[in-house]
């Protein structure tokens, strides 16, 4: 059986801690603690209850819940209106709703491909 492009495959629910390196294809979602880095050429949902210290470089991310450290996506940011992001950015798209709290630095890449470049050079 085969999987459509952007199925949620993996999940990391309220309560649930985890720390070190994550890789994952198609959607992640996390909705508990994450400490570390997350890679993916795909996308991550960060939910209301989530909290991320670390590093993340993606295809994209839509973040409705506490972000800290550094993101880079190679297609766009999404900060929800009840999300909170202290990170320095890096993406060639970001949104920010209204009511969304966004502290850091961000760096608007016009060529996607030269961020997933660097963003896979980064990982080995």
């Amino acid at each position: 059986m085969s999987k459509k492009g952007g199925e949620l495959n993996g999940f990391l629910d309220r309560g649930s801690t985890f720390r070190g390196e994550l890789e994952f294809e198609d959607t992640m979602r996390v909705d508990g603690r994450f400490i570390g880095k997350i890679i993916s050429k795909n996308e991550l949902i960060v939910g209301d209850s989530a909290n991320i210290e670390g590093e993340i470089v993606v295809g994209s991310v839509a973040i409705s819940g506490t972000v800290r450290g550094k993101i880079k996506a190679t297609g766009r940011i999404e900060i929800h209106r009840n999300g909170r992001v202290y990170s320095d950015l890096e993406t060639p798209a970001l949104i920010i709703e209204e009511g969304a709290i966004f502290e850091g630095n961000c760096v608007m890449v016009k060529d996607g491909a030269k961020l997933a470049t660097a963003a896979k050079a980064a990982t080995t």
